[in-house]
């Protein structure tokens, strides 16, 4: 219950695509709206009884896995939502190194317990990517650390075919954009789209993996085929959703110098689109005039680019809006 409420918020937020975590994996803390109140209050209700529950099994039997594994399931969903819905990134450092004692332990004394890799192997990755102090500090709480160790037993856990396979496979399409491993995180997509046929958002990350990697006929063809999933959809969208679809299949036309760019990215920085994605649009319209040769549109779209993308807390988007600027100005 507390997992389906963590991300119904999520959902609610638009916070589901791998462009909300690229780069910011590493931030003490996320500025963030809060959550609905009564959400909040169900979530935290569920989660700490299932933590209260799980740990009254390990006390009666601590050498049951499948009790180590429900308690590092139920503490590893407390500590994601501090850091996805609250924002604090460390301020669930507790409950996340209890997660990974718990899941090492459940390995320990069941090998075979391939999706207990999920959690231990999250966070040997993450550990990976925080600056020196912070691997040190994380080292100290007893936090395991090494890139390629934790993308493995990633791995490992879509594999093993548990109840974490499909968590693991999302984590890897995340992990993979991240280390720009886009073939990979193409294979891994195309599995997830095998499994979830109707969710459309699979392909929406698969398109957009695809742009990543400079496959802008890919994309384009993708991106389509979603728009026209997106059409006949009748069940609820993240927040902008017609506007990321169309932002990303006009980044892919403007590479491919398609005249339909422009409609796409214009449709794109409607009013309800969110900053980041109304920021990014206009950093391509901003492409397209200087491609032109008009200067003075340049200015203005990396203007507004830069205004909204700071709004929306992009940093990339900023530092491309700013490089416009300077192209606009002859600089």
């Amino acid at each position: 219950m507390a997992a389906v409420l963590w991300l119904n918020m999520l959902f609610r937020r638009g916070a589901v695509t791998v462009d909300h975590y690229l780069g910011s994996l590493t931030r003490a803390r996320v500025d963030l709206k809060k959550p609905p109140p009564d959400l909040d209050a169900q979530f935290r209700t569920h989660v700490r009884r299932a933590i209260e529950l799980s740990d009254a099994r390990v006390a009666a039997a601590p050498r049951d896995a499948q009790a180590r594994f429900d308690l590092g399931s139920a503490l590893g969903l407390e500590a994601s939502y501090i850091a996805t819905v609250e924002g604090r990134l460390l301020a669930g450092f507790r409950a996340a190194r209890r997660s990974y004692d718990e899941h090492e332990r459940v390995l320990e004394l069941d090998p075979a317990r391939h999706d207990a890799a999920l959690i231990v192997g999250t966070y040997r990755y993450l550990v990976s990517t925080l600056s020196l102090p912070m691997r040190m500090m994380a080292y100290v709480a007893g936090f395991g650390g090494g890139k390629q160790e934790g993308i493995a037993l990633l791995q490992r856990a879509a594999r093993g075919g548990g109840e974490s396979r499909t968590d693991a496979l999302f984590a890897l399409a995340l992990v993979y954009n991240r280390e720009r491993r886009y073939d990979e995180a193409i294979d891994v997509l195309r599995q997830l789209r095998t499994l979830y046929p109707r969710n459309r958002l699979v392909l929406l990350e698969w398109g957009s993996t695809a742009l990543r990697a400079g496959r802008a006929a890919e994309a384009d063809a993708l991106l389509t085929q979603g728009l026209a999933m997106l059409a006949r959809d009748t069940r609820p969208r993240i927040p902008g959703e017609e506007s990321l679809w169309k932002y990303k299949r006009g980044a892919a036309r403007r590479a491919l110098q398609r005249a339909e760019a422009l409609a796409d990215l214009r449709d794109a920085t409607g009013p309800d689109a969110q900053n980041w994605v109304a920021g990014r649009a206009r950093v391509e319209l901003a492409r397209l005039a200087l491609e032109r040769g008009d200067r003075a549109t340049a200015r203005a779209e990396a203007s507004q680019a830069l205004a909204l993308c700071e709004k929306g807390n992009d940093p990339q988007c900023v530092q491309d809006a700013k490089q416009l600027l300077r192209s606009a100005h002859g600089r």
